[in-house]
């Protein structure tokens, strides 16, 4: 009845009415919370190759199912931090870590502000990081740096994400300063060793801070002068490690004493020793998890018998 120029035309409206509906674009689904649930911030603190560390730490929270509402990195802790809320899940995080060496970021240079530039760092984050501004990550990220001239603490957590990322890797002596617009900016180690307090400003309510505690050369004697900056930091750390201790509520301190601040190919032992140190704290991280109880139900106040009748001094 219809003949083939019918046909025809009756399945290319069919086709065009199913292409519209595949460029559809669903409304993304709300992720349920549980009330009473607080909004959790994991703070990534700096230690150069200890930092992979921090892996460990990250793949127990995934497995366990625990919700990372915010993350706050310094220095290496900046570096996972950028690609963990980019969208790499722990076991891409590892085998990256297993991969990157000390000369994948850093190239040596004669200069009177340091030894080394991190520029490589930059072409690093670009290939592995899934994204250029803090807008396009799917967890808020702040990112610790110091300005070398004023000392001042700063925070980057909008704009692009690259140079913040690199500044915060820009340690004194090793590194040159990194500029940002007309400011020179240092490793964040300076300002926040561990960035708690950046989690609480953010809105975390409850904070989770990961230190690699560690001194920087053996007990014999530093070998050279990166040994003895880093150890000179490392002291200063350890003294002013009161102000981010307070407003952390569990602190996760992975055994990483053994390892050189340069052991970037013992990798899967540092990501174990982060795991360690987790699984530790877990009871403390799971209890936070926990709806908050209703209150018991409180008996009446007074008598449960109705009131008497009044008594009546009248006669009849």
């Amino acid at each position: 009845m219809w003949g083939p120029v019918g046909t025809f035309g009756r399945l290319r409206r069919s086709v065009e009415a199913f292409t519209r509906e595949l460029r559809r674009v669903a409304p993304l689904p709300v992720p349920v919370v549980p009330a009473g649930i607080p909004r959790i911030g994991l703070a990534l603190g700096g230690g150069f190759a200890r930092g992979l560390a921090h892996i460990g730490v990250l793949k127990v929270l995934q497995e366990e199912g625990i919700p990372v509402n915010f993350v706050a990195g310094t220095s290496v802790g900046a570096v996972i931090g950028a690609a963990y809320c980019s969208g790499m899940d722990a076991d891409e995080l590892a085998s990256m870590a297993a991969q990157v060496r000390f000369r994948d970021f850093a190239r040596w240079t004669i200069s009177r502000y340091g030894f080394a530039s991190n520029v490589r760092l930059a072409d690093f984050l670009r290939r592995v990081v899934r994204a250029s501004t803090f807008e396009d990550l799917s967890v808020p990220l702040a990112v610790t740096a110091t300005d070398f001239l004023s000392g001042e603490a700063v925070v980057f957590s909008s704009g692009p994400l690259i140079e913040p990322v690199r500044a915060s890797c820009a340690y004194p002596g090793m590194f040159l300063p990194v500029q940002i617009k007309s400011r020179l900016y240092v490793d964040g180690m300076l300002a926040h060793s561990v960035p708690a307090q950046p989690l609480r400003d953010m809105g975390a309510e409850r904070v989770l801070g990961i230190h690699l505690r560690a001194h920087w050369c053996a007990p014999t004697g530093p070998k050279h002068l990166f040994e003895v900056i880093g150890q000179c930091f490392s002291i200063a750390q350890s003294r002013m490690s009161g102000s981010w201790r307070s407003a952390a509520d569990v602190i996760i301190e992975p055994e990483v004493a053994e390892f050189a601040y340069d052991a970037f190919e013992r990798a899967p032992e540092l990501i174990r020793a982060g795991e360690a140190a987790a699984r530790e704290a877990l009871p403390a991280i799971r209890a936070w998890l926990q709806p908050a109880s209703p209150a018991p139900l409180r008996p009446p106040t007074g008598s449960l018998h109705p009131p008497a009748e009044p008594l009546s001094l009248a006669g009849d």
